[in-house]
C-alpha cells in the first residue's frame, strides 16, 4: 500500500487533567477515562491480552475532535475470550483493535448502540481486526457488527472465519435514512452454513425493508464467502453497492427487500468448484449497471444476472414483484448463465419481472447451455443493442448473436478498436456518465461496462493490499489525494487543514470550483477570488473538480480520488 505517515509523540499520563491523551491498562481504568473524556481525547488501551473485556465507550466528541479509542500499538491489544465493544455518542472513532480466540453467548462482539432508543451517530470504526471469534456450537447465534443509528462509518477492517448463525455485518433501520458508509474492508473465509442466517453483510431487515437506510458499500473485497446464497442481503431501500471486488464465493449480492438500489461499478469473479453468482434481483426500480462479471458457474437463482418471480400481494418476508429493473452496459465472460429472468416461478410466486429494460450489455463465451433463460415469460421487457452469443429464450432484435470482438487486458476482456462495440450504445441513460474504470464516456458511449482506450485507474478488481488494516501506520495517516486528468496550470494537493487549489489564472477569476460525485451529485460549490482556494473537506471516494469561469466556461477539469489509505 501507498501511504503518507504523520508521526505522533504521544504523552501517555492516566490524569486527565495533565494530558489529553490517557493510557489504561484495566477495565476499571478505561471506564474512568471515558468519563472524563472530552471532544480531541484519545484513550490508549495498553498492548496485551484484554480477555473478557466488556468495554462501554459512551462518551462524545466533535467533528473536528473526536473522542479516541485505539491500541497503544496498533494489532498489539488482543480482546479474547468474551470480550466486546459497545459504541454509543457522536463523533467517536476506534481503531487498531484485534479481537481473537474468543466468543460470545449470543451480545454481538461491536455493537453501534447504548440501548434500544441510545444509538451511535457519527462514529467509526477502523483498523481493526475480527478473527475466527467462534463459538463451539455453530448455532449459536450472534453478530460480529451491529451498526445501529446514524452516518456511522466502518472501514479498513478484516473480517475472518466467522462460521457461527447470525450475519457478520448488519444495519439497524429504526424508520429513517441512515447513511452508513461500509468501505474498504475485507470479509472472508466464510464456510457454508447449511441454513439461513449466513450473510456476511445484511442492510435491514424484512419489517422494515420499506424503509430507507442509504448506506453506501464501497470498495470491499469478499473472498471466500460461502456462508449461504446471500453474501450481501439488501433488505431496505436506496442502498448503493459500488466498487466491490468478489472472488470465490459461493453466493451472490442479493437485492432481497427494499427498492431503489444501485449496483454499480462492481467485478465478479467465481472460484472453482462454487456455484459462484452475480446480482439477483428482487422489488421495484434498481439499477444494475457497469459491472464485470467472469468464469461465475452459478445458474437460476445464482445466475450472473437473476431477476425472479413475485407474490401476489406479498407480505414482507416474502418476494415482491420486479417492476422497472434497469441492468444496462454489464460486461458477462465465461458465466454459466447469464440471464436468468423469471427465477423462483412456482405456484406462489407467479408475476414474472414487469416493465424491465435489457440493454447494452455484453455476454460471451457462454459455458452453460443457454445465455438467457426464462423460466417465466416476462412482461413488455425492453431488449436494446445486447451482444449476447449463443442460444436464448428469447427472439428480439435488440439481442445481437455476434462476437463483439473484445480483448484480454490485464486480466480483463474488454473491447478493442476493432471491436463493434464501440460507439455502439443506442440507449443512453441519464446516470452513465462514468464507465467501470472511472473513465468519461464521449458522445458515443461503448456498449458494456468499459470505454475503449481508458487509461483512469480510479476503479479497478481489489486485491488484499488494497483493503483491511494496516498496523505498520503507528501515528495515523493523512489523507491522500490522487489525481487523474489534471491541468498542469493547475496544482491540488491535500493539507493539515483540507483540500487546495492553487495556480489558478487571474483572467479566470472570479470562478467557482465545483466538485460532484459520479452521480452528478454537487457536494460543493464555493466561488473563487483568489489564485489560491482551499476548504476543509473530508471527502471519501471519486469526484469530479470543475473551474467554472465567470464567463461561464469550464476553463479546468478532474477526476480526483479522496481517501485516507490507498
Amino acid at each position: 500500500m501507498n501511504k503518507l505517515f504523520l508521526i505522533l509523540l504521544v504523552p501517555f499520563s492516566l490524569s486527565h487533567s495533565h494530558a489529553q491523551n490517557v493510557l489504561v491498562s484495566t477495565v476499571t481504568e478505561f471506564n474512568t477515562a471515558v468519563v472524563s473524556a472530552q471532544a480531541g481525547d484519545t484513550i490508549f488501551l495498553k498492548n496485551g491480552t484484554w480477555e473478557d473485556a466488556q468495554l462501554d465507550f459512551f462518551t462524545s466528541g466533535t467533528s473536528d475532535k473526536p473522542v479516541v479509542l485505539k491500541a497503544q500499538t496498533p494489532g498489539e491489544v488482543i480482546l479474547s475470550g468474551a470480550a466486546r465493544l459497545r459504541i454509543y455518542g457522536e463523533h467517536l472513532v476506534v481503531s487498531d483493535l484485534d479481537f481473537q480466540n474468543g466468543s460470545s453467548s449470543g451480545d454481538d462482539i461491536i455493537q453501534f448502540k447504548k440501548s434500544s432508543n441510545e444509538l451511535a451517530k457519527n462514529c467509526r470504526l477502523t483498523n481493526t481486526r475480527i478473527l475466527n471469534f467462534n463459538p463451539a456450537s455453530d448455532d449459536v447465534a450472534y453478530k460480529w457488527v451491529s451498526i445501529y443509528g446514524d452516518n456511522n462509518r466502518v472501514d479498513h477492517c478484516h473480517f475472518d472465519g466467522k462460521n457461527n448463525e447470525g450475519a457478520l455485518l448488519v444495519v439497524w433501520l429504526t424508520g429513517e435514512a441512515n447513511h452508513h458508509q461500509i468501505d474498504h474492508n475485507y470479509f472472508a473465509n466464510i464456510p457454508e452454513l447449511g441454513r439461513n442466517g449466513g450473510e456476511t453483510i445484511r442492510i435491514g431487515t424484512s419489517t422494515n425493508s420499506l424503509t430507507e437506510s442509504r448506506t453506501i458499500v464501497e470498495y470491499n473485497l469478499f473472498e471466500s464467502c460461502d456462508g449461504e446464497i446471500e453474501i450481501i442481503s439488501n433488505k431496505s431501500g436506496f442502498n448503493i453497492y459500488r466498487y466491490n471486488t468478489f472472488r470465490n464465493n459461493e453466493g451472490m449480492l442479493t437485492l432481497r427487500h427494499g427498492d431503489d438500489c444501485e449496483v454499480y461499478g462492481n467485478f465478479f469473479f467465481g472460484g472453482e468448484g462454487k456455484a459462484s453468482g452475480g446480482v439477483r434481483i428482487i422489488g421495484e426500480r434498481h439499477k444494475v449497471y457497469n459491472n464485470y462479471f467472469q468464469d461465475l458457474e452459478g445458474d437460476g437463482l445464482r445466475a450472473a444476472i437473476s431477476m425472479m418471480n413475485g407474490v401476489p400481494d406479498s407480505p414482507l418476508n416474502r418476494y415482491f414483484q420486479v417492476k422497472n429493473a434497469e441492468v444496462v452496459n454489464n460486461t458477462i465472460v465465461s458465466c454459466k448463465e447469464p440471464f436468468a429472468i423469471g427465477e423462483g416461478s412456482d405456484s406462489e410466486r407467479t408475476l414474472p419481472p414487469l416493465d424491465c429494460t435489457i440493454a447494452n450489455n455484453i455476454a460471451i463465451s457462454t459455458t452453460g447451455s443457454k445465455s438467457i433463460t426464462y423460466t417465466d415469460t416476462p412482461i413488455n421487457m425492453t431488449y436494446e443493442s445486447n451482444y449476447i452469443t449463443g442460444s436464448t429464450d428469447v427472439s428480439d432484435e435488440g439481442i445481437i448473436n455476434q462476437d463483439p470482438g473484445l480483448e484480454l487486458i490485464d486480466g480483463l476482456w474488454k473491447a478493442s478498436s476493432e471491436s463493434v462495440v464501440v460507439d455502439a450504445e443506442s440507449l443512453t441513460v441519464s446516470y452513465l456518465e462514468f464507465d467501470i474504470d472511472g473513465q468519461l464516456r464521449d458522445d458515443s458511449p461503448d456498449i458494456g461496462c468499459d470505454e475503449l482506450a481508458s487509461t483512469a485507474k480510479i476503479n479497478q478488481p481489489l486485491t488484499q493490499d488494497d483493503v483491511g488494516y494496516d498496523w505498520t501506520d503507528t501515528g495515523g495517516s493523512i489523507p491522500i489525494l490522487s489525481v487523474y486528468e489534471t491541468d498542469a496550470s493547475v496544482q491540488l494537493k491535500f493539507t493539515r487543514t483540507g483540500f487546495e487549489i492553487s495556480g489558478i489564472k487571474e483572467e479566470d477569476l472570479p470562478a467557482q470550483v465545483i466538485i460532484h460525485d459520479l452521480q452528478g451529485k454537487k457536494l460543493v460549490n464555493d466561488r473563487v477570488s483568489s489564485p489560491t482556494f482551499s476548504l476543509p473537506i473530508s471527502l471519501k471516494g471519486v469526484y469530479v473538480v470543475s473551474l467554472i469561469t465567470q464567463e461561464g466556461s469550464i476553463r479546468y477539469k478532474a477526476k480526483v480520488q479522496f481517501s485516507e489509505r490507498k
